[in-house]
């Protein structure tokens, strides 16, 4: 599973003008699922999430996580995370799970975020969407759990 996760103050999905999901500080968590991905990948990845030691400590280092400090977790599905751009000028999104398949990833990270944190908010599946925040740091980084490899054929 692709993911960026941004350290925010504060971030909002809008959807036809309303506002879906929101929180104040914690993580805005960008997500794609790729062909392959299980429920594994979406646990290991948000485990890592969860764990990712991201937001200031007393003395001003990186020494905290989301779960450390209590904030929020705002995850947005966003196929095009996984573009590749290697040809030409306009990206192709092969890599990107099928629809029915990366719902079901983001259902279930969604599933499992909510249960192991207390702050969880969502975009929608599939749905034009706003997203608008205010990156604190400013902190970005990319986090990504490569689909599990096939059992080799002997």
């Amino acid at each position: 599973m692709l993911s960026v996760l941004q350290r925010v103050s504060e971030a909002r999905v809008t959807v036809a003008g309303q506002v879906i999901g929101e929180i104040g500080p914690g993580l805005l968590v960008l997500v794609c699922a790729e062909h392959g991905d299980t429920a594994a990948e979406a646990d290991a990845l948000l485990a890592k999430i969860l764990k990712l030691r991201i937001f200031a400590d007393e003395d001003g280092r990186m020494n905290r996580s989301v779960q450390d400090v209590g904030g929020g977790l705002l995850i947005v599905s966003q196929f095009t995370l996984a573009a590749d751009t290697r040809k030409g000028n306009r990206p192709s999104f092969t890599n990107a799970a099928a629809p029915e398949h990366g719902l079901a990833m983001y259902e279930h990270l969604l599933a499992r975020a909510s249960e192991r944190h207390p702050n969880v908010a969502a975009g929608r599946f599939g749905a034009d969407m706003q997203v608008s925040l205010v990156n604190n740091g400013p902190v970005t980084i990319p986090l990504n759990v490569p689909p599990a490899a096939p059992p080799s054929q002997i």
